[in-house]
């Protein structure tokens, strides 16, 4: 997907339930509100988005979405722009992976996504190390 940023980790041993938390802190010390889904089988998402300024550059109902899924040795990340989906927290994470979790986005959104998710994945490579 355009504007999609995956990483992926191996044999780092990482906990992978701090590596949310840190992500989740990190977003909210730069701005965001955040909200994070219970984890399950298949991953864990935080959603983070920002008003202000933005609210001119991205839909209203549109966020930043990290998928953390994998486990310690061998995990994936995935950041992109989704759908701010409301009660993530009490979602099920396999109906969020049908949903809009990442959505196909203009110019403008792509052109904050980019520079969004290079610093998020500087700032996730420096937290697992």
């Amino acid at each position: 997907m355009i504007g999609e940023k995956v990483q992926q980790f191996k044999g780092k041993g990482t906990d992978l339930s701090a590596l949310n938390e840190k992500i989740a802190s990190y977003l909210k010390s730069d701005g965001f509100t955040v909200q994070t889904s219970a984890a399950s089988p298949h991953g864990t998402v935080i959603q983070a988005k920002k008003g202000g300024f933005l609210s001119g550059v991205i839909a209203a109902d549109r966020a930043l979405s990290i998928l953390v899924s994998g486990d310690s040795n061998d995990f994936t990340v995935r950041i992109g722009i989704g759908k701010w989906l409301e009660h993530l927290g009490v979602a099920a994470l396999e109906t969020l992976l049908l949903s809009d979790l990442f959505l196909v986005v203009d110019v403008a959104e792509m052109a904050w996504n980019l520079e969004i998710e290079s610093k998020l994945a500087k700032q996730i490579e420096s937290l697992v190390g």
